[in-house]
């Protein structure tokens, strides 16, 4: 078994810390991706604001993937459960200006080193940006629209009164 880091560029996000932090921190906005998984695959899902829980086809085991840590507009860490790979990913914020909010995510890992070379390269993909977090103030009303975007999927995750300072 080897311990694995792998680290995100930072990466520039066009809102405050806080808009970002209370999108991420909530695994409820996955339920906007469920058209993009693939249903093949996922026997069922289950969704709360803190944890994801999944069957898996070939997996035999419902999977869980939890936030287990987090401070408040600066870190959300993640935990696995019952996968034969144990793994954790963080995110870390850090506000440079009023709509200016750095993120980097990293995931560490253990994992045997024949495991490593079958996904290496893919988790070394998958660290650069799976998603990029995108804010848009509605110009004269005081709505404000933040979208999570993974590949070409945009999809709108929060929408309405945000406080934004």
């Amino acid at each position: 078994m080897a311990d694995i880091k792998y680290e995100s560029k930072i990466g520039q996000i066009a809102a405050n810390d806080a808009t970002v932090f209370n999108v991420l921190s909530n695994l409820e906005n996955i339920n906007r991706f469920r058209d993009v998984i693939p249903q093949d695959k996922i026997k069922e899902m289950e969704v709360s604001h803190d944890s994801i829980r999944l069957q898996i086809d070939g997996l035999g085991q419902k999977i869980a993937i939890a936030i287990v840590e987090k401070e408040e507009y600066k870190t959300i860490k993640f935990g696995a459960e019952n996968l034969p790979i144990p793994f954790n990913v963080w995110i870390q914020l850090k506000q440079v200006a009023e709509l200016d909010t750095r993120i980097r995510i990293t995931i560490k890992t253990d994992m045997p080193m024949m495991f490593k070379m079958m996904f290496d390269k893919k988790l070394q993909q998958g660290v650069q940006y799976p998603f990029c977090v995108k804010y848009f103030p509605c110009g004269e009303t005081a709505c404000n629209i933040v979208f999570l975007q993974w590949g070409e999927q945009i999809l709108p995750v929060q929408e309405g009164n945000i406080n934004s300072s």
